[in-house]
């Protein structure tokens, strides 16, 4: 913990007369990228998007000083292919790239559930120009810290996919020695016993982002936090025990249904834990930035890969609740897509400002391109639009998105469903039951009454569109599994 402590203390003390050699007017250098993605984070587990019992200070601080959004949507409930269209601009759909890697199909098709579904990529396909190669074309130093998942092989890790600098990122999910070093990450090496991951992974990119370079810089910092297991430094948890005492919860802390639990409060000390460390280190990394002379030639961005873990079917392993929205990671409600979403820019973008336009991970390929002042490459970043216009303050014209999630979510509950999302309505498609539920979002973004009966005309609209976009896309539907054997009553 010392030595944990004064390696901090070195890199607070060397930044500033590093940035006083970086220094530069911004208008003079093209714009370095900092992208932060945090692993399970739901819409409500911050401050400034209502959580009580969380305390996210510097996140909120980043959300006032730039746009976020309100209706930002990951590309798929689950992280594998939320993160390929991060990487891609691409949907999962159509990359073909569906569930996390290598996903439950693994162990074959279970015999409860009624249909079963085809193999998928178990990697990034090389032949996809991701971000940090479009950024490293262009002159960028490109670098990765924390969780890839995006293959389960060498040949497929963010070295071998545009990233100059690679710390910590392979085929596992979740951290393989858990939280605390030793860390069991060939890519990471350990650092002093007791450790913190979050910590290293926020050493490892201050250090990145502090060397002195002519070119700009492209920094993906992919936290593996606020995924299972669920970790925090001991002297927090118990600050969150304590605080979970003295707050008065109404209702019931669960709610069932058939054999799965949905959370309906936010009290867990462990993960209020990791996510007040995880709000710390953003703190760092904008203090760094502010040290170093680099913020105000910055571009900031702050998201999910999906909604947060608010269901199981086991109890004590639900580590949030995204109450009021519907159910969570897994599932194509509002509670497994809905992310937070933040873009900084000191005098590029308004703080304070806000966009309720509906939005999704695979635009976030091409408005980077455009912020920096680079040549989009619509034939890569086919499924996404820039939203700079947005980050202007201007408006764009309505379009739809779609998700398409044909797999059993495992212990999380979720079923094989495709989704589309059009102005103010939202359909989900249940490929088990051959049925759909329909939801006025503006009004009903809890998704507790559903309008398919009431709307048919509706209804029927944007399931064809959802069936032609699934044929576009060539996927291949889930089937009926030869194992499936039903519950006999």
């Amino acid at each position: 913990m010392i030595a944990h402590l004064l390696r901090y203390t070195f890199l607070l003390v060397l930044l500033p007369s590093v940035g006083h050699l970086q220094a530069a007017p911004a208008a003079d250098k093209p714009p370095n990228i900092l992208f932060i993605l945090v692993d399970d984070l739901g819409y409500h587990d911050l401050g400034y998007t209502g959580s009580r019992f969380y305390e996210t200070p510097h996140i909120d601080k980043l959300a006032h000083e730039g746009m976020v959004f309100t209706q930002a949507y990951a590309a798929s409930p689950i992280c594998s292919p939320s993160r390929a269209a991060i990487m891609t601009g691409k949907y999962p759909a159509r990359l073909n790239l569906t569930d996390y890697i290598p996903g439950n199909r693994h162990y074959g098709p279970h015999p409860d559930q009624k249909l079963a579904s085809h193999p998928f990529k178990l990697f990034l396909d090389p032949e996809e120009t991701t971000l940090a190669e479009a950024f490293k074309s262009n002159g960028y130093a490109t670098f990765f810290a924390g969780k890839w998942h995006l293959g389960e092989k060498e040949m497929h890790y963010p070295e071998n996919h545009g990233f100059d600098i690679n710390k910590g990122g392979n085929h596992t999910g979740h951290p393989a020695g858990g939280y605390f070093s030793p860390y069991n990450n060939p890519q990471l090496p350990d650092g002093p016993e007791g450790e913190y991951l979050t910590d290293r992974l926020t050493d490892e990119t201050i250090t990145f982002i502090a060397q002195k370079r002519e070119q700009p810089f492209f920094a993906f910092l992919s936290y593996y936090t606020v995924h299972l297991p669920l970790q925090g430094k001991p002297e927090k948890v118990e600050k969150y025990r304590k605080k979970r005492n003295t707050l008065q919860y109404k209702g019931e802390e669960y709610e069932q249904r058939d054999e799965t639990y949905i959370k309906k409060q936010q009290d867990n000390p462990y993960y209020a834990a990791m996510v007040e460390s995880l709000d710390e280190n953003i703190g760092r990394l904008m203090q760094a930035l502010s040290q170093s002379g680099l913020d105000r030639n910055t571009l900031v961005i702050f998201t999910s890969d999906n909604g947060g873990m608010a269901t199981s079917n086991i109890m004590d392993q639900i580590p949030t609740s995204n109450a009021p929205l519907r159910t969570g990671k897994g599932y194509l409600h509002e509670g497994g897509l809905g992310v937070p979403l933040i873009f900084r820019w000191p005098g590029k973008i308004k703080p304070d400002s806000k966009s309720k336009e509906p939005v999704t991970g695979t635009d976030l390929f091409p408005t980077l391109l455009e912020m920096a002042d680079l040549a989009l490459l619509p034939e890569q970043h086919s499924d996404g639009i820039s939203l700079k216009p947005l980050l202007e303050g201007k408006s764009m014209a309505e379009r739809p998105l779609f998700w398409y999630f044909p797999h059993y979510s495992g212990g999380l509950g979720g079923r094989p469903a495709a989704a589309i999302r059009e102005g103010d309505y939202k359909l989900i498609h249940n490929f088990e039951c051959n049925s759909s539920e329909l939801y006025q979002i503006k009004r009903d973004r809890e998704e507790s009454a559903d309008l398919a009966e009431k709307l048919l005309k509706k209804s029927a609209r944007l399931n064809k569109k959802l069936q032609n976009w699934l044929g576009k896309m060539g996927v291949k539907l889930p089937y009926p599994n030869p194992s499936y054997q039903p519950e006999k009553k």
